[in-house]
């Protein structure tokens, strides 16, 4: 393994004539808002045409709540699945942050589902509604919906807690699943048997068992077909070079041969020998242009395994589950690009530097590099190389120095972007920002504050729920949010009809 190549100096694959990277697929984001409210509150639907009708106000929106947190914990298995279908046009990082807020959603739905039951008993009298809840919670009737109450609850709060926990990621990862499973099939099987609604409408019974087979067959895909995909269409690592402190670049050749179409600025799940399985995968981004040969990446030591990923040596087998994401400037009018990183956030930002080179793009393009210091500024040499060809200009930024360091210090501000704007109309510029969250708050908003249009600052936020956010990601946060909101409102309809 080579450790003493100079950390700006990424060694380049060969191009090749590959064809044009595809075009982004998958459904719009507002067909798969309605098609997640419609699923979701598909069963209150149902229980609607039941022929008894509605009973006491309390009873239905505790019976509503808890239909819509099932059918939205099924939910769950699809809006984390990888599947193109769903996340191809709008990105996997939005699907994956919608996962992430939603499951808080039906979290709320699940913990009140039982409580909401014993409200009209403690209206009239606290023992009565003591007694209510008593018989919900230790009945035999009502075991497995006692043990899907749990597991759901679980499933949410682990995930909540997972940084803080002492486990590794890829237990975590398992108990997750399996008590995301436990709480979809559980709570089926509960609703089928005690609840009144399903006993009397069969769609609805039918619904519950589609649901629960639908969560299955995801898990499935994910782990069993996946499994068989990466080891039946493996990769091998060619290079693995340290660039930079903490930093390596890695390459992967497909050992078929066949190319692999993906679009500059996407990512990958990666896995390696000898645990090639989904379950110990990691996402990271293609550092490469479609137009090579070769798939590279540049990863960060930051975890149980990427703290030893400069350990890989050349020819371990690996597997490679993609592409995925939005993160691809098709579809954009702009007369320049803006290519701006932070820290190992240069992996996308190669790629597309790369791939507007090889595919003879003649836009102006300004990047900005920046990071801790400079023993950890990774592409200036690939990117100077480009400079050379084309009009392509390359800043730096640390917030340290270092012998020799020219460029910039300090940290990213106005100042910063107005410079790296200059000579460009901001109206027609095009920004492409991959880095840390705080890194792309600042960017993003930075960058719409001198004149760029809303939709032509792009980048990729796996998490809404905490942290600073940008004016992205509030406007994302808002849409979750009216979702979350619809979802209420359709329960309380069902309540009060």
């Amino acid at each position: 393994m080579d450790e003493t190549r100079p950390a700006s100096s990424p060694k380049p694959s060969t191009p090749t004539a590959l064809a044009p990277p595809p075009s982004a697929r998958g459904l719009p984001g507002w067909a798969l808002a309605a098609a997640y409210l419609a699923l979701a509150l598909l069963p209150l639907l149902l229980a609607a045409l039941a022929p008894d009708g509605p009973g006491n106000a309390w009873r239905e929106a505790a019976t509503g709540l808890g239909m819509a947190g099932l059918a939205m914990l099924a939910l769950q298995f699809a809006s984390s699945g990888r599947f193109p279908t769903l996340s191809g046009r709008v990105g996997i990082d939005r699907t994956m942050a919608f996962h992430k807020v939603a499951a808080r959603i039906l979290a709320l739905f699940v913990i009140a589902h039982p409580f909401l039951y014993a409200v009209p008993g403690f209206l009239r009298s606290p023992s009565r509604g003591w007694m209510t809840l008593e018989i919900y919670f230790t009945s035999a009737q009502y075991r497995l919906g006692l043990v899907a109450w749990l597991a759901a609850i679980a499933v949410v709060g682990l995930a909540v807690l997972r940084p803080r926990l002492p486990v590794s990621y890829e237990a975590w990862r398992a108990s997750h699943v399996i008590l995301g499973l436990a709480a979809v099939g559980f709570g089926a099987a509960h609703a089928i048997e005690v609840g009144g609604y399903a006993q009397d409408v069969a769609a609805l019974a039918g619904f519950w068992l589609v649901a629960a087979a639908g969560a299955a067959a995801s898990v499935v895909l994910v782990y069993v077909f996946r499994t068989w995909a990466i080891r039946s269409d493996p990769w091998r690592l060619v290079r693995n070079e340290r660039v930079g402190r903490g930093l390596w670049r890695l390459a992967f050749r497909r050992e078929s041969g066949k190319p692999f179409p993906f679009r500059a600025g996407q990512f990958v799940w990666l896995t390696t020998a000898p645990r090639l399985f989904p379950l110990f995968d990691h996402p990271f981004s293609i550092a490469s242009s479609p137009r090579e040969s070769e798939v590279a990446l540049v990863i960060k030591e930051a975890g149980d395994y990427t703290g030893r990923i400069g350990e890989l040596a050349p020819g371990t087998r690996a597997g490679l589950d993609g592409p995925h994401g939005a993160f691809a400037r098709e579809d954009r009018e702009a007369d320049a690009i803006l290519l701006i990183a932070g820290g190992a956030g240069i992996a996308p930002i190669l790629g597309l530097a790369r791939d507007l080179d090889l595919a003879d793009d003649l836009r102006p393009i300004r990047v900005l590099v920046a990071a801790g210091g400079p023993d950890r500024l990774v592409g200036l040499d690939t990117l100077r190389e480009i400079a050379a060809r084309r009009d392509l200009t390359v800043t730096t930024l640390c917030e340290e120095g270092g012998p020799g360091y020219e460029g910039a210090l300090g940290r990213l501000d106005r100042g910063t972007l107005d410079d790296l704007l200059a000579g460009l109309d901001p109206a027609r510029a095009l920004a492409m920002i991959c880095g840390p969250g705080p890194f792309m708050v600042a960017a993003a908003d930075g960058l719409l504050a001198c004149g760029l249009p809303f939709d032509n600052v792009l980048y990729e936020r796996f998490d809404y729920a905490d942290g600073t956010l940008s004016r992205h990601d509030r406007a994302e946060r808002l849409r979750v949010r009216l979702i979350g909101a619809a979802l209420a409102a359709g329960v309380l309809v069902f309540a009060l009809r």
